[in-house]
């Protein structure tokens, strides 16, 4: 896997026109070089890794939809006790 590269200057230059100042500007552009330069490659998500994440979230879709029917209706029949209470 390739490293993380960014562009120092241009971050520098779009945290000053955020109103940052420009030394403040400059550490946080070295801080976040080193902390990629500093990041285990095993720690970045590949482009392998993500179309992965997506397969497994379009498998379990059927299972989201299922939970998210069972928690509205025990929401209902929460509400539903709720409201029986105080008419």
């Amino acid at each position: 896997m390739a490293a993380v590269t960014s562009d120092t200057l241009k971050f520098v230059e779009r945290l000053k026109a955020a109103g940052v100042p420009e030394a403040q500007a400059k550490a946080l552009a070295e801080a976040q070089r080193d902390v990629f330069a500093e990041a285990p490659e095993s720690s970045l998500a590949s482009h392998a890794d993500v179309e992965r994440i997506e397969r497994k979230l379009i498998e379990h879709d059927g299972e989201f939809k299922l939970i998210k029917l069972m928690l509205t209706i025990l929401i209902g029949g929460v509400v539903a006790l709720i409201l029986k209470s105080f008419f």
